[in-house]
C-alpha cells in the first residue's frame, strides 16, 4: 500500500508547481518503487533515513538499473523529503546531503538538412487522404519550425493557431508560456489545415457534435492527437523518405531544429527561449554537438586527417 505522504506530494506537485500528467505518474513510479524496497525491509517512510535511501540506491545499482535512472529515482525522493520537511511531516530532510550517481554527458542526436528535408517532403504525400496529408504536413512543418515537444504539438489549442500567426503560443512544462516564431512553409502549411480542419468542425457540428478545442482533434479520450500516434507516424514518414527509422524520432526534431538554429548564427539564449529551456546550461549542449560534427566534417574531409596510401 502505498504510504500517504506519496498522494499528498503529488497534490502538491499538481496545485502549487503545475507539473504535467506524465511528470507525476515519473514521480508516483519511481517512489512507489521506493516505498515498496523499503516495506521489503521493514521500514516505514516516516522513519526512512540517510543510509536507507542510499541502501536503496545500492539495491537499484545491483539490479543493473541504469544511471539516468538512479538519478531520476534519487531526484524523486529528494522531492519527497523536502516536501515533508517544508510541511512539517518530518523534522528532517534525509536525502538533502546525498550526491546522485552522476550522469554521463552524452551529446543528442540530431538529423542533418537533408534529412529533414526528405521528412518534410514525404510528409505533403503521405496520407490516406487529402485531409491527412495536410495534416500531417502542418504536423511536420510546425514541429521543425518551432522545436516544440510532441507533447505541446499535439495538445495546441486551434485558438493558438487563428489569425495567420507570425507566432504562436506554447503551453510548456509546468504551464509556462512561450512565444515561438513561425517560418513561411509552416505558416502556410497551417493556413492549409486549419481550412480543412474547420471544414470538418463545420460538418460535425450539423450532426449534434461539438466542435474541438485543439488544432490536431481526435475521436480517442484525450480529444486530439496523442503522442504515441505521432510516434508511429513519424516512422511512417521516416520509411517513405528514405530516412533510416531508427533515427527518427520527434525529439531529434527538436535538437535538428536547435542544432541547425545555432549553425546558422542564433544566439543561445533566443535558442533557450524557444525552447524552453529554464536553464541555458540546458541549451549549451547543442554548442558540443556542432563542435562534434566539425571535428568530423575535418576527420572526413582534410587531406592530412586521411591515411597515408602506401607508395
Amino acid at each position: 500500500m502505498t504510504h500517504r505522504w506519496i498522494p499528498l506530494f503529488l497534490e502538491a506537485q499538481a496545485a502549487e508547481l503545475g507539473a504535467a500528467e506524465n511528470t507525476r505518474m515519473a514521480y508516483a513510479r519511481d517512489l512507489g518503487d521506493f516505498d515498496v524496497w523499503l516495506a521489503g525491509q521493514g521500514i516505514d517512510l516516516v522513519d526512512a533515513t540517510r543510509v536507507d535511501i542510499e541502501a536503496y540506491l545500492v539495491a537499484c545499482d545491483v539490479q543493473g538499473l541504469a544511471v539516468a535512472t538512479r538519478a531520476r529515482r534519487l531526484s524523486a525522493i529528494r522531492q519527497l523529503f523536502r516536501f515533508t520537511f517544508d510541511e512539517g511531516l518530518r523534522a528532517d530532510n534525509p536525502a538533502a546531503e546525498i550526491k546522485g550517481p552522476g550522469r554521463p554527458k552524452r551529446l543528442p542526436k540530431t538529423l542533418s538538412h537533408d534529412d529533414v528535408d526528405r521528412l518534410l517532403d514525404v510528409a505533403r504525400n503521405h496520407g490516406r487522404s487529402p485531409d491527412d496529408r495536410l495534416r500531417n504536413t502542418c504536423l511536420m512543418e510546425l514541429l521543425y519550425a518551432t522545436g516544440m515537444r510532441v507533447s505541446e504539438l499535439v495538445a495546441l489549442p486551434v485558438s493558438a493557431a487563428r489569425g495567420d500567426p507570425r507566432m504562436l503560443l506554447v503551453s510548456g512544462k509546468g504551464g509556462k508560456e512561450r512565444l515561438v516564431p513561425l517560418s513561411p512553409p509552416s505558416r502556410a502549411a497551417l493556413a492549409d489545415w486549419l481550412a480543412v480542419r474547420d471544414e470538418k468542425d463545420a460538418r460535425a457540428r450539423k450532426t449534434g457534435k461539438p466542435a474541438s478545442r485543439f488544432l490536431f482533434p481526435s475521436h480517442g479520450k484525450s480529444g486530439h492527437l496523442t503522442r504515441h500516434r505521432f510516434y508511429l507516424l513519424i516512422k511512417e514518414l521516416a520509411v517513405a523518405g528514405g530516412v533510416a527509422p531508427d533515427t527518427v524520432t520527434p525529439h531529434r526534431l527538436r535538437h535538428a531544429f536547435a542544432t541547425h538554429l545555432l549553425a546558422g548564427g542564433a544566439d543561445l539564449r533566443s535558442i533557450q527561449v524557444m525552447l524552453g529551456h529554464a536553464d541555458l546550461a540546458t541549451t549549451e549542449i547543442y554548442t558540443h554537438v556542432l563542435d562534434e560534427r566539425l571535428r568530423q566534417l575535418v576527420l572526413d574531409n582534410h587531406p592530412l586527417a586521411r591515411p597515408a596510401s602506401d607508395g
